[in-house]
């Protein structure tokens, strides 16, 4: 359905009927329901807290005795928080820590080659997304530590991780 038949459906219901429909949709749809939780009552900080007891409990688990080091759950918490419209510093901050902790576990784990790749792929994306929304100044320290331990533990990929910080301007 297009935007403009949706435009023209909706303007055709009665009010009750739309209130009725939103109301079923919410229900039905977790998605919707922590959007319109978010928007009424935006707790930014208590979003961001529970992403990082997530992300680490990735790599340190509390219950369990292997990591599962999944960079994939850190991606799915950046990604909601950016269709929420959290503020930039905040997922700045997120990005950032899923790398910092992986870190901290690369230094006592045998990683295989894909976690440094994916790492990398993840420092891009943190590097790009402070560029972008010019958060450079507030970043620029934990950028650069990050940089520093995959030299100084000499990470595979370190050269790509020396050419992302060049990209800067």
């Amino acid at each position: 359905m297009s935007k403009r038949a949706l435009k023209k459906y909706l303007s055709s219901l009665k009010k009750t009927e739309l209130e009725e429909q939103l109301l079923e949709l919410y229900e039905k749809f977790p998605v919707l329901k922590q959007y319109y939780s978010f928007v009424f009552n935006p707790k930014e900080d208590k979003l961001v807290q529970e992403a990082k007891l997530k992300i680490a409990n990735e790599y340190f688990p509390v219950k369990r005795k292997r990591a599962r080091a999944r960079r994939s759950v850190a991606q799915k918490y950046i990604k909601n928080f950016l269709v929420l419209g959290v503020n930039a510093p905040l997922v700045a901050d997120i990005m950032l820590y899923n790398i910092e902790i992986a870190q901290e576990f690369a230094q006592y784990k045998n990683v295989p080659d894909a976690f440094y790749k994916s790492m990398l792929n993840s420092f891009e994306q943190s590097v790009q997304f402070i560029t972008v929304n010019s958060l450079l100044p507030e970043f620029k320290d934990r950028i650069v530590a990050i940089y520093i331990e995959t030299q100084e533990k000499k990470w595979i990929y370190a050269d790509a991780f020396s050419r992302v910080l060049d990209s800067i301007d």
